[in-house]
């Protein structure tokens, strides 16, 4: 017959166990487990919480510079005594009355040196011969405006009564040249409800691209029908005269890139309709929408660059489809026969039949008139990148922007409605990201992180206090170094790493791991703990 002996262990050997045990339950609770938690806690770098809640309430004040000038006559010598501003510099250099306006312009424009974003109101007589009767208010291409005025008649010779009185067309002056309600609204169409923003300017944002660090501008020649003509586009000397410095005055919003092609055997998207009364092809406004596609696909892309790209094409109509016109809503023919796609860019249709004949020898070689063409290409990209369109007021004139393809003071508008858009995208993105950090504590913020988040809070608190102050430059400056800062943090790679890691994975890793060890510890534990118990009990016993 066979007998299991079960060993019995001396008191020294039970001691030594139960010891053991401890020791090494002791070991695994006092070193092991906070070994394991520090190596594998997620890294959280410090962020500026505090600071970036208040981003949340951030309120903007813009403050613009106005200098008013009074010509010598404007006001009466009561009034110069009591007004020290006044200055009378103006008529020594504008009292020839033959003197055209636009060189009286530059001639007030060198007279004052004007900083970015200010405005300089010349106050002439009412009397004056040098704006037209029917002209109150003449805006140039500087920052500097002429206003016709009878202050000399205001009662009461004080700097207030004069101001009072020149205060509401002042005030339409600074609309005009400056940033208004509606140039605000476009700039924060995405952050506003619905109904907060007007009609005009929710399409001036919806025609604009959006504030970028750069962007990527493409001139493409489409000759769908090369054996008929032979296109020659002098599109070098065209960038020089009309796109590159427009370029050059936004060197300060933006880097810009500019190149061309040209794409043989390109075809529309749609087939055009032969319009017997106009003896032309045509393109309605309906079918525009479907031209866009079949084109992009053979343009294109600079797959090493995420910057916006602005495309504007010049489409050259083939013999079987010539002439080619292009109508509107109204079905009325679009006297520049183009149009653009907001976001996007624009397409022209240059009309060739003229060149065609009965005896004509194919291929015909065809000079394109780059002046015609970058005029209305021109015109296209200030309306892509955020110059809107300014309605003068009555008896108001505005200069032509000349060569340069934009005023000084439209550049200004177009530099105020950028630093509130950069302002306000880079506020969002950050108090965005702090609150999906915040709420999924998985994902390890690493100190490059934490800096950028820090870099952008420090630049928008620079921008709003520059703007609050009037210095638009460095506003522009701090909000561009804001928004790239806050994109480089919010679109970091390293956040995603423990996005999508739920806790029934790290129970599923660490379960096979830690149950073979633990458990024996466990139980020697709760032997240990039982023999106590029964020791205790037997002492308890005797003593009774």
């Amino acid at each position: 017959i066979g007998m299991k002996v079960r060993p019995v262990l001396s008191d020294p050997e039970k001691q030594r166990g139960r010891s053991a045990a401890v020791a090494i339950a002791a070991l695994v609770i006092a070193a092991g487990i906070p070994l394991w938690w520090k190596t594998t806690e997620t890294y959280r770098a410090w962020l500026p919480a505090a600071r970036i809640s208040e981003l949340e309430a951030l309120q903007l004040e813009l403050r613009v510079e106005v200098e008013v000038v009074f010509a010598r006559g404007t006001l009466s010598p009561e009034q110069q005594k009591k007004v020290p501003a006044s200055r009378i510099t103006y008529e020594s250099c504008c009292k020839s009355k033959s003197l055209c306006l636009v060189e009286a312009d530059h001639a007030l424009h060198t007279l004052t040196e004007t900083s970015c974003g200010s405005v300089v109101i010349y106050i002439i007589p009412e009397a004056s011969a040098l704006l037209p009767q029917d002209m109150r208010v003449y805006v140039g291409r500087s920052r500097t405006a002429l206003l016709r005025s009878q202050v000399a008649s205001v009662v009461g010779a004080g700097l207030p009564e004069v101001l009072a009185a020149l205060d509401p067309q002042m005030e339409q002056v600074l609309q005009t040249m400056s940033f208004n309600h509606q140039d605000v609204t476009a700039a924060l169409t995405d952050r506003l409800r619905p109904g907060l923003s007007t009609r005009d300017s929710l399409a001036d944002s919806m025609r604009a691209f959006k504030s970028s660090p750069g962007y990527e501008i493409t001139f493409s020649l489409l000759n769908p029908d090369p054996k008929h003509h032979q296109l020659h586009w002098d599109v070098e000397a065209a960038l020089d005269a009309y796109i590159y410095p427009l370029l050059h005055k936004m060197a300060p919003v933006a880097n810009f890139s500019v190149d061309s092609q040209i794409l043989y055997y390109a075809v529309l998207g749609v087939n055009p309709r032969y319009d017997a009364s106009a003896s032309a092809y045509t393109l309605s406004a309906d079918s525009l929408a479907h031209v866009i596609n079949p084109v992009e696909a053979r343009l294109g892309s600079n797959a090493a660059s995420s910057n916006p790209v602005l495309n504007f094409l010049l489409y050259v109509p083939d013999s079987l489809h010539s002439p080619l016109i292009i109508r509107n809503d109204q079905k009325q023919e679009v006297a520049s026969n183009a149009f653009h796609s907001p976001r996007w860019g624009g397409i022209m249709v240059y009309n060739v039949d003229g060149a065609y004949g009965n005896d004509t020898q194919f291929p015909v070689d065809i000079a394109i008139d780059m002046s015609r063409v970058m005029g209305v290409f021109l015109s296209q990209l200030r309306l892509m990148l955020g110059f809107q369109q300014t309605g003068a007021p009555p008896g108001f004139v505005l200069e032509a922007a000349g060569r340069e393809g934009v005023a000084e003071w439209e550049l200004d508008r177009l530099l105020w409605s950028r630093s509130v858009e950069n302002v306000a995208t880079a506020s969002a993105s950050i108090t965005s990201l702090a609150q999906l950090l915040d709420q999924i504590a998985n994902i390890v913020i690493n100190d490059n992180i934490a800096q950028q988040v820090a870099s952008a809070v420090t630049a928008l608190q620079a921008a709003v206090a520059e703007l609050e102050a009037g210095n638009l430059a460095l506003a522009l400056e701090h909000s561009r170094e804001a928004i790239s800062a806050s994109e480089r943090a919010f679109f970091d790679p390293s956040l995603l790493h423990l996005l999508y890691f739920p806790d029934d994975q790290k129970f599923a890793i660490y379960i096979p791991l830690f149950l073979p060890m633990c458990v024996p510890i466990l139980l020697s534990l709760l032997k240990i703990f039982r023999e106590v118990q029964q020791h205790r009990a037997e002492k308890r016993a005797k003593r009774d």
